[in-house]
């Protein structure tokens, strides 16, 4: 933590304080060089002793007065009665052929927690791999009271609950693991007028290559097997999937998973979904919440006013996103409507109560959808006129279109709860929608913004492309649900909605839908712990 702390003080903060970790190529090499000296050889002799020429690998060592914990790749022999860390790294010393100063760090506090323990250390080392040399540091007077300094500084950063401003237009960042986590560009593209904002570099996210599992076929088994997410029927493998590449497990109705496989899924923060048989999104299972402790009290002890200034920007965006929407898709005249839906956003953002901003969403939401008809196509395979006549309908819908958006809103939801989760927020206590048992609220908050980009936009696309048709429902009690086939229809439309790239109205570079949402948790908790003034809704226009 403090190699991370002399990188940037701002990582350390994310890792050390938040406990925000990602993967990269680089760490994933690192661990890959240390696989020799993380295997446990050889022991420190007593402090009295010499090595005597031997050497110890995978060495742990801790200090109660310093407060400080380290396991060392190697010690070896220095003779003369000394011992000598060496710090192994995949990379190369910097131009001058000296040890980079995060690196001298975490190996100068390996030789201080050594000489804690009553050993005699001169010197430490660090192994580069890629140029295959030593690089000798002098442990020293200066070089020790280098390292108190260090760590003072560090546990002051580490008390503060917000974390240190990212780094401005560094070379560092773009190869930081956490660049996808930190959105350093992003934050301070944000903090300047509209008007002066320039295009940023391509975010590339590797936190977000796995791809949800979806189980529909009822009786169906889950297990995991040799690091593998098997599923079964009726005892036959049906279909595996590496663990690595998943990123959530989604069960609709009746189908099993063992508590093996809960557990290793827990154990790789690999969220279980479980939905009704029709599509309900009823329950998520998880391992250990978000450890970002800071954001959720941030989150709890917002005031009325911060809540409501963020719930105006997120309804605000919901119908400028619908009036694109219908401008964009309709096949009929809109102009009117649109202009009163370009007219309630901007009252959205200067409504004085949540009730006031409760009514404007409801007579916005009215209007588009007694538009929603003119979306569709001449050649849709099912009937429409069910909501054409009796609009939006829930619990249960009442139509096919209507059971479509259903649907379609319970995998967003989803999707944002685990999403939320991740960031660190807790997903069921709102900013627009109020707590109720059992509701997300918000993740129902963050979804205003995307319905209409992604849930309607899928609810358009399997209608008009005839991906589904009148033999993909029942009705049954009043209702209207979806069969199996229209099911998995649905899935794969919502998966490729996902999928798809768009520019990002405010940073100017392409991301998918998936990243997209994970943006904007981060940005929604950027404004929570006050790193930047204001929320800014996700609009394509």
């Amino acid at each position: 933590m403090l190699n991370e702390f002399v990188y940037c003080p701002r990582l350390f903060h994310l890792e050390w304080v938040q406990q925000e970790f990602a993967t990269s190529d680089d760490v994933e090499e690192g661990r890959y060089l240390h696989r020799v000296v993380d295997q446990e050889t050889g022991n420190l002799p007593d402090e009295s002793e010499a090595l005597a020429g031997r050497a110890a690998r995978s060495v742990s060592l801790s200090s109660q007065r310093l407060g400080m914990a380290t396991r060392m790749d190697l010690v070896e022999d220095g003779g003369d009665g000394t011992v000598v860390p060496v710090d192994y790294k995949k990379g190369h010393p910097d131009k001058n052929g000296e040890a980079w100063p995060s690196d001298r760090v975490q190996v100068l506090v390996q030789a201080l927690l050594l000489q804690e323990a009553g050993y005699v250390v001169e010197r430490a080392e660090i192994w580069y791999a890629e140029t295959r040399q030593r690089v000798h540091i002098m442990v020293d007077d200066a070089a020790l009271k280098e390292i108190t300094d260090t760590v003072k500084r560090a546990w002051e950063v580490a008390a503060d609950p917000v974390a240190p401003p990212p780094l401005h237009d560094s070379p560092r960042c773009p190869r930081c693991s956490l660049v996808g986590i930190c959105l350093p560009d992003e934050l301070e593209s944000l903090r300047v007028p509209p008007a002066q904002r320039r295009p940023l570099k391509r975010l590339m996210a590797p936190v977000l290559e796995g791809r949800p599992v979806y189980v529909t076929v009822q009786g169906a088994v889950i297990g995991v097997r040799h690091e593998r997410l098997e599923i079964r029927l009726k005892s036959e493998l049906e279909v595996s999937y590496r663990l690595i590449d998943i990123s959530q497990v989604c069960v609709f109705g009746n189908v099993t998973v063992s508590a093996q496989a809960v557990r290793a899924l827990m154990s790789r923060d690999i969220p279980v979904l479980w939905f009704s048989y029709g599509g309900w999104f009823s329950g998520i299972a998880e391992g250990l919440p978000g450890k970002n402790v800071d954001l959720r009290i941030a989150q709890f002890c917002a005031t009325e006013l911060r809540r409501l200034e963020i719930s105006r920007r997120m309804i605000s965006g919901k119908i400028r996103n619908s009036r694109t929407m219908l401008r964009r898709n309709s096949r009929g005249v809109v102009d009117d409507v649109g202009g009163q839906l370009k007219s309630l956003a901007l009252q959205a953002m200067q409504a004085d109560s949540p009730q006031r901003l409760l009514g404007i969403e409801g007579t916005a939401a009215r209007l588009y959808f007694e538009n929603f008809i003119s979306l569709l196509g001449e050649n849709v395979r099912i009937d429409v006129s069910g909501f054409s006549e009796g609009g939006r309908t829930r619990r249960p819908p009442g139509d096919p279109v209507n059971a479509l958006l259903s649907f379609c809103y319970s995998l967003l939801i989803k999707d944002l709860t685990v999403t939320l989760e991740a960031v660190g927020f807790d997903p069921y206590y709102g900013m627009f929608h109020r707590p109720r048992f059992g509701r997300p609220a918000l993740a129902l908050d963050l979804a205003e913004e995307f319905r209409s980009l992604i849930a309607e936009s899928v609810v358009l696309q399997v209608l008009n492309n005839g991906e589904v048709g009148p033999r993909d429902f029942k009705f049954r009690a009043g209702g209207c649900m979806l069969e199996a086939d229209g099911r998995k229809a649905v899935l794969r439309a919502y998966e490729r909605r996902l999928d798809q790239e768009v520019t990002h109205p405010q940073f100017g570079y392409k991301a998918s839908y998936r990243r997209v949402m994970d943006i904007q948790a981060r940005m929604l908790g950027a404004v929570m712990l006050g790193e930047l003034d204001q929320y800014t809704a996700m609009m394509t226009r």
